[in-house]
């Protein structure tokens, strides 16, 4: 069974810094773009990074652009969101998702673009 497991959430001070995983289980990530998705309550389900697991390449939205960093390890079938820099607005569930589709941009901003999902893990960003 292919799954995507996030782990990571929690509580953190505002200004601080986070670290999320994306573990893959009954396949490999390595021809597959993740994305890394949140979802406040009430809100749609947004986009934040994404990254090819076969040539490395980012995408960020505008609204994590130099404070979060996505990256994988392949070895480990894992990817990471590093998030610095940590705002309130920040306070949502994260979700990893994976697709096959290319465009790391087009594919980032539409979540119905993804084949799996992961669980989703709670992040809460205090003031």
């Amino acid at each position: 069974e292919r799954q995507l497991v996030e782990s990571g959430g929690g509580l953190v001070q505002a200004g601080g810094s986070l670290r999320l995983a994306c573990a893959a289980s009954g396949f490999s990530l390595d021809d597959w773009a993740i994305a890394w998705f949140r979802q406040a309550p009430g809100k749609e389900r947004e986009g934040m990074a994404s990254i090819s697991s076969s040539d490395g390449s980012t995408y960020y939205s505008d609204s994590v652009k130099g404070r979060f960093t996505v990256s994988s390890d392949n070895a480990k079938n894992t990817v990471y969101l590093q998030m610095n820099s940590l705002k309130p607005e920040d306070t949502a569930v994260y979700y990893c998702g994976a697709t096959l589709k290319p465009g790391l941009k087009e594919t980032c901003t539409a979540a119905s673009s993804y084949f799996y999902w992961g669980q989703g893990t709670q992040f809460t960003v205090s003031t």
